[in-house]
């Protein structure tokens, strides 16, 4: 089922002819030539996802004995430690490069840091194409915080790469139009099934905020199945009815829609999109994997760091690269006016855990 975006007095509505897989509000000229592009790159999409199982296989082969992959020039770079992994790494049709620090070496460094630098408003991950630990902080990071974030990797060395960012890690729920709970606003992600019984993902911190789901008009959605927030960014609501339409698609706001049909591991360097219900559809490009970013409210693991902008309100929503769907919208800094991070928590965690599946 879809959503229709309908135009009142000047304000987008939500009109329920069914559920879009993710629930869109505002003009789509603003994002034309966005969605237009998403349209035309849908082949090197899905290129790249088919790069991210290749890159996804080899790190379960590799283990600690590489550091990441990421994408340079079209083709995927893997890192490596020895000689016997650079040589698995180019059967696979990959290009092989050896670093000094492993994945093992780098583990212990993003151990030590949650260890010693676990503040809100910090966030790290490792970084394949520098062999180096990010330790990231914005601006709520001063005082005695800064100076203990700023010993926490002095201890680590030339492994830590440290950066600020403007603005504040936050989760991007906001109170207004969309998907409703308790009178907070956030993003569909993707519509999903078990069997004949039919749900969607959203963000954690979003369903633990409450169990009744609504669209704009009152319309009861469904109810929350499951919550993980903080650690995890995911929740899983279960529609009260059989959706009429089983296109599980997602909107390019004003493009028409995109099917999602399978889930995808993302690659460090691919281009992304992201669709929410508050600034629609953007790009950017992936620029690191297991990110742990500590928000205020909670420290959480594993997520997709992304150059792609959001605000809230597009909490919850798609992050896809041509018809694979990748990750649901977490939080992050900045604005779509002068730009920003976002993270994403990647939706093959929780495909896995509720044991649903993307249609």
């Amino acid at each position: 089922m879809k959503f229709r975006h309908a135009r009142i007095g000047g304000a987008a509505t939500l009109t329920a002819t069914g559920l879009l897989a993710t629930a869109l509000a505002g003009g789509p000229a603003a994002h034309a030539s966005t969605t237009a592009a998403a349209a035309r790159t849908a082949p090197a999409a899905d290129a790249a996802a088919r790069q991210g199982a290749v890159a996804t296989a080899l790190a379960q082969r590799l283990g600690s004995r590489t550091a990441g992959s990421y994408l340079k020039g079209g083709k995927l770079v893997v890192t490596v430690a020895d000689a016997a992994s650079a040589r698995a790494v180019r059967a696979a049709g990959a290009v092989p490069r050896t670093v000094a620090r492993d994945g093992g070496d780098l583990k212990k460094v993003m151990a030590a840091l949650k260890r010693d630098a676990a503040v809100p408003g910090t966030a790290w991950a490792a970084d394949p194409a520098t062999d180096q630990v990010v330790l990231t902080m914005d601006s709520t990071v001063k005082g005695a915080a800064l100076k203990k974030v700023k010993a926490a990797a002095a201890k680590q060395g030339a492994a830590v790469r440290t950066e600020r960012v403007a603005g504040t890690f936050r989760t991007f729920t906001r109170g207004g139009e969309a998907i409703y709970t308790s009178g907070a606003r956030c993003s569909l992600g993707f519509n999903v099934r078990r069997g004949s019984t039919y749900y969607f993902l959203t963000a954690g911190h979003c369903t633990n905020i409450g169990s009744t789901w609504t669209d704009s008009s009152g319309r009861t959605l469904g109810r929350t199945a499951g919550s993980s927030f903080p650690g995890n960014d995911y929740g899983i609501v279960q529609y009260t009815s059989t959706p009429t339409d089983t296109q599980g698609s997602v909107s390019l706001y004003g493009s028409g829609t995109r099917d999602i049909t399978g889930a995808a591991n993302a690659t460090v360097g691919q281009t992304v999109y992201r669709s929410g219900s508050t600034t629609g559809v953007h790009s950017g490009r992936v620029t690191a994997l297991n990110q742990t970013v500590n928000y205020q409210e909670g420290s959480v693991s594993g997520l997709i760091r992304t150059t792609v902008c959001a605000e809230p309100g597009d909490s919850g929503g798609s992050l896809f690269a041509g018809s694979s769907a990748l990750g649901l919208t977490s939080g992050g800094s900045g604005n779509c006016s002068s730009g920003g991070t976002t993270f994403f928590q990647p939706v093959t965690e929780p495909l896995s855990v509720y044991g649903v599946s993307i249609y």
